[in-house]
């Protein structure tokens, strides 16, 4: 019945086997981008706070939703205000993630990433931070990592077209990625 989301479907998985030879973050940009994603790329982390101003100031965004204290300092140095519980009046989060996954150009998320939080409870806005480092092959690779790490829980998957899992009526997600060489 939801024949355009088939159809997208198809469309990334003829482009990940076009770009199946690719390295692997060119891949991901590529697929994370043809989903809907703002991919933007940071050689260091004076670029990654330029580029967050940036989008910040572009998007109007007025709060928001941040608790990881690596991401706060961020934050602090270019004076954005900020909640550390999910408050209804934040117009974005800014979180991390666990791991970039190439094949689909999907994003993993833990509680790790977004506290106790359902993915569906964060706004419109996601603005996340990752390094290079981050990106896997596929889920599989994603999980063998998790398993391996043994403390996650709560996992879900997020991309620009589809941005939250569970609930696919808000289709006008913006997902901002900030990649950050290692």
């Amino acid at each position: 019945m939801n024949q355009p989301e088939e159809d997208h479907g198809q469309d990334v998985v003829k482009l990940g086997d076009q770009l199946k030879n690719a390295d692997l973050d060119y891949k991901f940009a590529q697929l994370f981008t043809h989903s809907g994603g703002i991919f933007n790329y940071c050689a260091n982390e004076s670029e990654a706070l330029q580029t967050l101003n940036q989008i910040i100031k572009i998007e109007g965004i007025k709060s928001l939703f941040c608790w990881d204290q690596d991401l706060v300092s961020f934050l602090d140095v270019i004076n954005a205000p900020y909640t550390k519980e999910l408050e209804l009046f934040n117009d974005a989060a800014f979180i991390t993630c666990e791991y970039l996954i190439a094949y689909d150009g999907r994003i993993m998320l833990s509680h790790n990433n977004i506290l106790h939080y359902h993915s569906s409870r964060l706004p419109e806005k996601i603005i996340l931070m990752a390094n290079v480092s981050q990106i896997v092959t596929n889920l599989s690779d994603a999980m063998m990592r998790v398993k391996r790490r043994g403390t996650l829980k709560n996992l879900t998957s997020i991309s620009g077209n589809q941005s939250k899992l569970g609930s696919p009526n808000q289709d006008n997600t913006k997902l901002f990625l900030l990649l950050l060489e290692d």
